[in-house]
């Protein structure tokens, strides 16, 4: 579904991708794992046309789309959760999910989402008309999701969604990632520092290292790497 070859991105003189390879398969669960400032924000930001590559193919449904803009991505079928969140705070749960829809034609056609939305996260039904940027971190996680699905969005990429959420609450996320992904059959790509839950949920993992790929392959075979296990999951 989504095929990246010798992606390489800069800040100026500065290169944050290295001629990165990647396939995420229609379907699955594909996560990147990484310390901070290994790549992996930069990669997701540059498939959704928030940043330009420098050299190389994002190939999605078999068509380049790379350096097109964000809008035009999301019009293909990918929708991107960034990292934080970046909610619109002033405005209510339910003009942000709104937002999620604008390029939406069918209006009428926007109840089936609400319904499926408001039943995976029943606190956004509870907050509806109450102002986003007063919900908990966890709520707005929710709201963030739920915005992203508003676009009927075939490809998901989701960026540290555990992030300044409450522990209890990880758990939660993780599990509607889950059931979007089994539920909708909406393909992921998920950024995510916690590797033991990104690797739990997933079907395939690559490991990014100063915007190189260092290693690849089924998570089940990565959760027992050792030098995954080492650098990423505590030894466990």
């Amino acid at each position: 579904m989504l095929e990246i070859t010798d992606l390489a991105v800069s800040y100026g003189s500065i290169t944050a991708l290295h001629d990165i390879c990647l396939n995420v398969a229609k379907g699955d669960i594909v996560t990147l794992i990484g310390a901070n400032g290994a790549g992996k924000s930069t990669t997701l930001r540059t498939i959704s046309g928030l940043l330009k590559a420098q050299s190389g193919s994002i190939k999605y449904e078999g068509e380049e789309i790379s350096n097109q803009p964000p809008h035009k991505i999301v019009a293909r079928g990918i929708s991107h959760v960034p990292e934080g969140r970046m909610i619109f705070a002033n405005l209510t749960v339910r003009e942000n999910l709104l937002m999620g829809a604008f390029l939406r034609k069918k209006r009428n056609e926007l109840d089936t989402e609400f319904d499926f939305i408001f039943g995976m996260f029943p606190r956004l039904k509870e907050r509806l008309l109450q102002v986003a940027g007063t919900l908990s971190g966890g709520e707005q996680q929710m709201l963030a999701i739920g915005r992203a699905l508003m676009s009927k969005p075939r490809c998901l990429m989701l960026d540290e969604p555990s992030l300044g959420i409450a522990p209890i609450l990880v758990k939660t996320i993780f599990q509607k990632i889950t059931e979007i992904n089994k539920s909708l059959g909406i393909t992921i790509l998920l950024v995510e520092q916690n590797a033991n839950l990104a690797l739990e949920v997933s079907n395939y993992g690559y490991v990014l290292e100063t915007g190189h790929i260092i290693l690849h392959d089924k998570s089940s075979a990565l959760r027992m790497n050792e030098r995954v296990k080492s650098a990423y999951l505590g030894g466990a």
